[in-house]
Order: structure tokens, then C-alpha cells, then sequence
């Protein structure tokens, strides 16, 4: 597989609803959370090159559960619902609040997170919540500072370095940079950085050489 496209071939395996119903917890995923509205489907969509991998939807809100994609690698990524503006009974919320904790806590194949916040609303109370839980797992986390093309350049070199001070002041684990899947600003850094999570080899390939 092609260091620049770790997602390449990604297709849909199951929805689960309660952590019990994912796959065995067995070899390795990386998770990608993110507030209702933040961008998180059109980011899934954009790295794996699929444009209809994850639904998006003008209604945020719409993940209400943990969907499973495979690669043919091997490896999972695991898109965790949004959280924030989605109109959903409170028993739900606490339910999702519950399955997440048990998942970031407890699942041993996942070796990081992926964290989308919109550039224009960063940090937010979701966003330190998922934070520490990363933390206190001791995962990595990448985040994206997504519909970065919203911005202007200024104003985006500006959120990126208050977010960074941000992070320095939490016991966080990672590394954070500036996404747009409209312009595809920070797409092949992303696809990185996802290939670093999954302990994928992102060396050059060897040339071959030319014998005499």
C-alpha cells in the first residue's frame, strides 16, 4: 500500500451499538472522534479518497454509532459517534458517554485517536473531555483543526499556535495540524500521521539499483 494513501481500499464492516458488538478486540484500529457538525465524516471521507465511505449529513449529529471500516491491511479505524449539537434524549447521551469511556479505557487494539475540531471553535468542553481520556490512556493523538478553508491564512497560523499552547497545558499525547477536506489543505500530512497510529511503515521505499 502507498505510504501517501494508508487508507486506500477502507470499506464498511458493522455499526455497533454497545461495545460488545465490535469486532474482537484483536490487532490494531485507531478511533476518530469529533463534535456534531465538526467535520468528522468529511475528513474520513477525504483521507480514505471514498467519498461516500462515512455518511455526512447537513443534520449533525447523525453517527449515533461506533462504525467499523476496514482496511485491507488489516487494521480498523473505528468512527465514534458525534457529540454536541445532536438533539438526542438524554438517557442516549449518557449511554454514548458510558460506551465511549468503557472503549477509550478498556479496548487494547487501539492504538490511538484521531480528534477533529472545527478551527473556528476549537477546544471546546467534547474536545478536553476526549483529550483526557486519551491522555489517561496513554494514547497518541493527532488532532485536526478541520474546515481550516474557512479561515484566512493569519487566522488560521493564529488558532494553530493558541491551540498548540492549549495542548501544552494538558497531559496530552500527540500532534496537531490545520485540515480542510474542501481544499484538501493537510490532507497527505494527515494520511501520516494515520499511517504513524496504525504502526504502519511510512519509510521511503528503497530504489532499486542498477547493477553494472
Amino acid at each position: 500500500m502507498s505510504v501517501q494513501h494508508p487508507l486506500q481500499g477502507a470499506y464498511f464492516d458493522r455499526a455497533a451499538h454497545i461495545v460488545r458488538e465490535l469486532p474482537a478486540d484483536a490487532g490494531i484500529e485507531i478511533a476518530f472522534a469529533g463534535r456534531s457538525n465538526a467535520g468528522k465524516s468529511s475528513a474520513l471521507n477525504t483521507l480514505a479518497g471514498v467519498k461516500a465511505l462515512a455518511r455526512t449529513s447537513k443534520t449533525p449529529g447523525r453517527t449515533q454509532q461506533m462504525v467499523v471500516f476496514n482496511l485491507p491491511s488489516g487494521h480498523r479505524l473505528i468512527d465514534l459517534p458525534g457529540y454536541g449539537y445532536a438533539k438526542v434524549p438524554e438517557t442516549l447521551r449518557n449511554h454514548w458517554r458510558q460506551q465511549l469511556e468503557t472503549y477509550l479505557s478498556n479496548r487494547h487494539s487501539l492504538r490511538g485517536l484521531v480528534l477533529i475540531m472545527d478551527i473556528r471553535h476549537p477546544m471546546r468542553d467534547f474536545d478536553r473531555e476526549m483529550l483526557r481520556f486519551s491522555a489517561a490512556s496513554e494514547l497518541s493523538c493527532h488532532v485536526l483543526l478541520s474546515k481550516a478553508d474557512k479561515l484566512s491564512r493569519s487566522e488560521r497560523a493564529r488558532t494553530l499556535q493558541q491551540v498548540r499552547r492549549d495542548l501544552a497545558s494538558t497531559p496530552f499525547i500527540g500532534t496537531v495540524q490545520i485540515f480542510s477536506a474542501t481544499t484538501r489543505l493537510g490532507v497527505e500530512e494527515a494520511r501520516l500521521a494515520v499511517a504513524q497510529l496504525l504502526g504502519m511503515d511510512t519509510s521511503p521505499a528503497p530504489s532499486n539499483p542498477v547493477s553494472g
